[in-house]
C-alpha cells in the first residue's frame, strides 16, 4: 500500500534502506549518546557554578543555554551523518537566529544586562539604591529585570537595561552614610558657643561614628541668618532617625543655651500723602 503512495517498488525500498541504513543508524546512535553527553556537561558545569557561589538565577541560565547550544549543534552533526548537506541547514539556523534576535531585541538587551548584573553584582537584595531613575530597596534581581520597594512601600520593576545604561548609586554598600542637617542662628548670636553645643550633641549620640569624625561648619551669611552645616555618618540603618533626632535636640538645646532661630524679617513702609498735596 505504501509502496504505491510513494511511487516505490518494494525492490526501491530495499536499495534505500540497505543503502541508508548505516547513515541514519549512526544518526539516531549520534543523537541518543550526543543528548546524554550534553546533559551531562551542562549539569557538571552547573554543580561548578554552584561551588564557585556563583548567582543560583545566573548558573540554572547558562546551564539551559549551554545546553540548547549542544543540542543544536548535535542536530546539525546527525544530519551530517545521515547524508543530509549542511549548507542549507546553517544557512536557515543563521536566518533564524537573525530574524529572532533582532524581534527580541529589547529582550535580549534586558536579560544580557541582567546577567551582568548578577556577575558583578553593584548591589544585592536589601541594599538601598538609585538605578534608573529610581530610588527603593532591592527585593529582588532578575534576568529580565529588578524588583524595588519605594520609600512608600509601592513597588517599582525596573528593566535591567534601563539600571545598566544609567549611574547606579549605592547607598548601603560601603555600610555607612553621611547626613547633611543646615542649621540658621542669629547674627548678633556666638557661633562658638553654637558650634560647641552641636559637638556635645555628637558626642552624646551613639549612633554617630567618631570615624569618620562629625563635623560643624560656617556655611553661608544668608539674609537673616548664619547658617551652620552639621555633618555626620551613621551605619545604614540609623541614617533616618539619628538626623531626625539630632535636628529635634538641636532645637532643644539652642533654646535652652539662649541661641535664637531667626526668623525673615521684612521692612514696610508707608508714606502718607499730605493734604496739601491732595488738593
Amino acid at each position: 500500500m505504501f509502496e504505491h503512495l510513494l511511487g516505490l517498488t518494494r525492490d526501491d525500498l530495499r536499495v534505500f534502506f540497505t543503502n541508508h541504513a548505516p547513515a541514519l543508524l549512526g544518526a539516531l546512535l549520534v543523537l541518543l549518546v550526543g543528548r546524554w553527553l550534553a546533559a551531562r556537561l551542562a549539569n557538571f558545569m552547573q554543580r561548578a557554578m554552584r561551588r564557585a557561589s556563583v548567582d543560583p538565577t545566573l548558573s540554572g541560565f547558562l546551564r539551559n543555554l549551554l545546553y540548547g547550544v549542544l543540542i543544536a549543534v548535535l542536530i546539525v552533526i546527525a544530519l551530517q551523518t545521515a547524508g543530509v548537506p549542511s549548507a542549507p541547514l546553517l544557512a536557515a539556523l543563521g536566518a533564524g537566529g537573525l530574524a529572532i534576535g533582532l524581534a527580541l531585541q529589547g529582550s535580549l538587551s534586558n536579560l544580557a544586562w541582567g546577567v551582568l548584573l548578577i556577575v558583578f553584582r553593584p548591589f544585592k537584595v536589601g541594599d538601598f539604591i538609585h538605578a534608573g531613575g529610581v530610588d527603593g530597596s532591592v527585593e529582588g534581581i532578575n534576568l529580565m529585570h529588578t524588583q524595588l520597594v519605594l520609600a512608600d512601600n509601592r513597588e517599582a520593576i525596573v528593566p535591567n537595561a534601563k539600571i545598566g545604561a544609567d549611574v547606579i548609586i549605592n547607598f548601603s554598600r560601603r555600610g555607612i552614610r553621611r547626613f547633611e542637617l543646615r542649621v540658621g542662628i542669629g547674627y548678633d548670636d556666638d557661633i562658638g558657643k553654637a558650634i560647641a553645643v552641636v559637638q556635645r550633641l555628637f558626642a552624646a549620640d551613639a549612633r554617630i561614628l567618631e570615624d569618620p569624625a562629625p563635623t560643624v561648619w560656617t556655611d553661608s551669611l544668608a539674609d537673616s541668618s548664619v547658617l551652620l552645616l552639621l555633618r555626620a555618618h551613621t551605619v545604614v540603618d540609623d541614617f533616618w532617625p539619628a538626623q531626625t533626632d539630632l535636628l529635634r535636640k538641636v532645637k532643644e538645646t539652642f533654646q535652652a543655651e539662649g541661641i535664637h532661630f531667626p526668623y525673615p524679617h521684612r521692612e514696610v513702609r508707608v508714606v502718607m500723602a499730605s493734604p496739601a498735596a491732595e488738593k
